[in-house]
């Protein structure tokens, strides 16, 4: 892996690092940027005004480049036609990977933000970067937003990528295996699984068919000693998620860790992995 190009990096992270009133800035960042006439409608574009706002303002969540390039390179191998994403923030992620996705054919990106404000502000950029009608946000908890989907016909996810609630990591999954809409064929990408950490996520799509069906008669019980304070609470406590969601056990996954840099060049071995996930197989 080459290393990490120190003119890119993002400004250092602050103990409060979200939520302070800097996304609100980052849009209007974008929306008046001297080069107005050149962002508005190029999702390229937005992207590094977005880039350019936390290298010299403040310091921003995204999955930066390093990481995006990783996602947007399965999305031109596999060219998903529905791929959906589970925590937008700001939107880096949903302009980044809608965009690859509308260019390798795709059908229809949606982003499942839990905060009405982070919402509001994906879809100010999206809009800005000329995605409107191919990105859709949706409102609320993952979990109401892909029953939400499933009631609307939604029969496959192609791709998704999670990047939100760890602890809902697991949960989500399952609702989404237990809805049928994860299939063979159907690629993950998941952000933060070894720093942070989600241990949890990684036993449960590593686990065999015989692990899966073994665990399931145990009483269903949200461990969150697993992960880091701040990500159990990130909310402000530890959320009550629905731990009696069976999925489907018999799905098999293939797993590969694929690391990269955090956008403030952070070293691999702290924070920059993904772990990418395919549907190897399905047993009946």
């Amino acid at each position: 892996m080459a290393p990490f190009d120190k003119t890119k990096s993002y400004a250092s992270q602050e103990e409060t690092f979200f939520d302070d009133g800097r996304e609100e800035e980052l849009v209007e960042f974008v929306r008046n940027h001297h080069d107005r006439s050149k962002i508005q409608g190029s999702p390229a574009n937005v992207l590094k005004a977005i880039d350019e706002y936390g290298r010299t303002m403040r310091y921003l969540m995204n999955v930066g480049e390093d990481k995006g390039a990783i996602v947007t390179k399965i999305i031109s191998e596999t060219k998903p036609h529905i791929m959906v994403e589970l925590g937008g923030y700001c939107g880096y992620s949903t302009i980044l990977f809608g965009s690859a996705v509308r260019d390798a054919g795709g059908v229809k990106y949606y982003s499942l933000e839990r905060s009405p404000k982070f919402a509001k502000v994906i879809t100010a950029l999206v809009e800005f970067a000329g995605l409107e009608g191919f990105v859709e946000v949706i409102v609320g908890p993952s979990n109401e937003g892909i029953q939400t989907l499933h009631s609307r016909g939604l029969k496959t996810i192609d791709m998704m990528f999670l990047d939100h609630y760890k602890p809902a990591y697991t949960t989500d999954l399952k609702l989404c295996e237990q809805l049928g809409l994860i299939k063979k064929g159907t690629v993950l990408a998941a952000d933060n699984v070894i720093s942070p950490g989600n241990p949890p996520y990684l036993e449960y799509v590593r686990s065999s068919v015989e692990d899966k069906l073994q665990k399931l008669k145990q009483e269903g019980q949200l461990d969150t000693d697993g992960f880091a304070k701040r990500s159990a609470a990130q909310y402000g406590g530890v959320e009550a998620l629905d731990t009696g969601i069976k999925g489907n056990p018999r799905i098999i996954y293939d797993s590969q860790l694929i690391n990269s840099f955090e956008p403030t060049g952070e070293p691999v071995s702290c924070r920059g992995y993904f772990v990418r996930l395919s549907v190897l197989t399905m047993f009946a």
